[in-house]
């Protein structure tokens, strides 16, 4: 029990609180908690007709779409380099300034021979200025990749 106050006439005041309301209230947010939590499944891969699958010979293994080409831009500290599949190209500096015009060309011809590609990956080493970043993002939206990545670790 539960004391209130004092009243005037010397009685004291007792009030019993009832916990029970609270105690359902809770009881229905939590279960409305658990309930509306988003679950995650974890995908599953099927070894068998995947990995360890038997080949028979008639089966023929297909090149992978030119969208999916890895095209991967490095910002490093004496220029741009572009890697593209296998193909690497690179542009050092001019006068001690990155060479934006030639990235911008050559990007525009990496856009021309895959149209469907729209994403690219960005690196640039960490003690470069943010500015070189941004110049190397900016060929590559003109040129018409969109998505565009900014991976974390610098260019190797």
């Amino acid at each position: 029990m539960a004391q209130i106050g004092d009243s005037g006439d010397g009685r004291s005041t007792t009030v019993d609180l009832n916990l029970v309301p609270i105690i359902d209230l809770m009881s229905v947010c939590i279960i409305f908690l658990l309930i509306t939590a988003v679950w995650t499944q974890v995908s599953m891969i099927q070894i068998g007709s995947s990995i360890y699958g038997k080949k028979s010979s008639d089966d023929k293994i297909e090149p992978p779409p030119k969208a999916e080409i890895p095209f991967r831009l490095d910002v490093r500290n004496d220029g741009y380099r572009i890697i593209i599949g296998r193909n690497e190209i690179r542009f050092p500096k001019v006068n001690g300034d990155y060479d934006h015009d030639k990235l911008l060309t050559e990007v525009k011809k990496i856009k021309e021979l895959y149209p469907e590609k729209n994403d690219a990956v960005v690196t640039v080493m960490d003690e470069l200025p943010y500015d070189t970043l941004i110049g190397g993002m900016d060929a590559l939206l003109t040129a018409g990749f969109p998505e565009i990545s900014v991976a974390t670790g610098g260019a190797q």
